[in-house]
């Protein structure tokens, strides 16, 4: 009897649920090819040396960021239904209809299992559910209910791995969702988070009823400052967590969404959860607090879409600024339309443009964006505008990428040692606009 209570005590203690420093499954994406630039090594690839340039928020100001914030990331749970022109819901459907794509194999898809993707999607059902739920996991949107990748051309280094077409985006554990229907054969949901659309499997998302939508959102909430977390039971991870998850707070306790067995999710409780890894959400924006974000990013792998948890550049500036309160969406494009000013220096000349974006960017409040990517400026080194971006390469001459494929510490002209560097394709003589916050 006595075995029996002492075995029940330890399995409970063995069964918490918690959060502890983790690692990033390692894959494909940590042997893509890398060269190295000058920049590396004459500019300082520390971000404390840059966020000592920064002129904070006021504590007001990042609170009412943070309000927008949470508006923002429930969206989806206020929703009714889909709304999106035809060209954005099936814009997969016409990639891959008239064209040859291949697979991670470098084989070309078979067409019988095209059409079957397309008839799995279930589209004629659109709306159909209409119901909500939440991410039970780090999870990934695909743009077919397949895992399967999706490559345009295997012999061009930007149409082949990590440029996975299935790929919409990667979902954060504890995001709401609007559930539009399911796939035909039921393993697949079509969801809309805040951020982005798309196919997410079943086993990944928990449904939601009235009273836990009400005590989600009513309370307190908590973020991850730590990348490359796992969430635990006992001594089993459940999920990678990684760097701008929101966590509610019930008291003084962090919470994540559990997916019970009949398809519903439940708030669990966490413990010991280290103030290191996880706080208050917003997070100060101080310079110590600034660069210990930001150093994290520093090195990640370019993973296109969320590929095998690694970010693009719409999501390393995402999560950046996620921590501190400020919501922004899963693309450049529209990133580019946020701030609270935005500020045109397209077709500018190259010396009157630095100057520019010198005395009216700011340190690691500002994007600098050009069509296609998006960047964070850091600040000034030797009267010149550094950044921070996850950068696939340098465009060359010919046309090719000499790729850099992670995210770097680099001035507007990354790569201008180069002999064979397409000069108009220069991050500097490409942007058009600064983003303020």
């Amino acid at each position: 009897m006595r075995f029996l209570i002492f075995f029940l005590i330890v399995g409970n203690l063995w069964a918490e649920f918690h959060i502890v420093l983790g690692s990033r499954p390692k894959s494909a994406i940590d042997k893509l090819q890398f060269h190295t630039i000058r920049d590396f090594y004459t500019i300082p690839q520390n971000t404390l040396f840059y966020a000592r340039q920064i002129i904070p928020f006021s504590w007001q100001e990042q609170l009412e960021y943070s309000k927008e914030y949470v508006k923002k990331f429930f969206y989806p749970w206020g929703k009714s239904k889909l709304q999106y022109s035809d060209k954005l819901l099936y814009w997969q459907i016409k990639m891959v209809q008239n064209r040859v794509v291949y697979g991670f194999n470098k084989e070309p898809i078979d067409k019988r299992e095209i059409f079957w993707w397309i008839k799995n999607s279930n589209f004629a059902n659109l709306n159909s559910v209409a119901s909500y739920a939440i991410t039970t996991k780090h999870t990934n949107l695909r743009a077919f209910p397949t895992d399967k990748d999706i490559y345009l051309n295997p012999n061009k280094n930007t149409s082949y791995y990590p440029f996975d077409y299935n790929q919409n985006s990667e979902l954060h554990l504890n995001t709401p969702l609007f559930l539009s229907h399911y796939s035909l054969d039921k393993k697949w949901a079509f969801v809309e988070a805040a951020q982005s659309f798309g196919w997410l499997k079943v086993s990944d998302f928990a449904k939601v009823d009235t009273t836990f939508k009400k005590q989600f959102k009513s309370t307190k909430f908590a973020v991850s400052i730590r990348d490359n977390l796992y969430l635990k039971n006992g001594n089993r991870v459940i999920t990678l967590i990684k760097l701008g998850t929101l966590f509610p707070m019930i008291g003084t306790k962090v919470a994540i969404a559990k997916r019970e067995s009949n398809g519903f999710a439940k708030l669990v409780t966490l413990n010991r959860v280290s103030s290191n890894i996880v706080t208050q959400f917003p997070y100060k924006f101080a310079p110590l607090n600034v660069a210990y974000i930001a150093q994290q990013f520093v090195n990640e792998p370019y993973g296109w879409g969320g590929k095998a948890f690694c970010r693009d550049c719409s999501a390393t500036t995402r999560d950046f600024f996620a921590p501190f309160g400020i919501f922004l969406m899963r693309n450049s494009f529209e990133q580019a339309r946020q701030g609270k000013r935005v500020i045109s220096i397209k077709g500018l000349p190259k010396a009157i443009k630095k100057s520019v974006i010198l005395s009216q960017a700011k340190p690691f409040r500002s994007l600098l964006y050009v069509p296609g990517h998006i960047v964070i400026y850091l600040g000034r080194y030797k009267n010149e505008p550094i950044v921070m971006h996850t950068y696939w390469g340098v465009r060359l001459q010919n046309w090719d990428k000499y790729t850099l494929s992670r995210t770097i510490i680099t001035t507007l002209e990354p790569g201008k040692e180069l002999p064979n560097i397409r000069e108009k394709s220069k991050l500097i003589n490409t942007l058009q606009k600064i983003i303020n916050f």
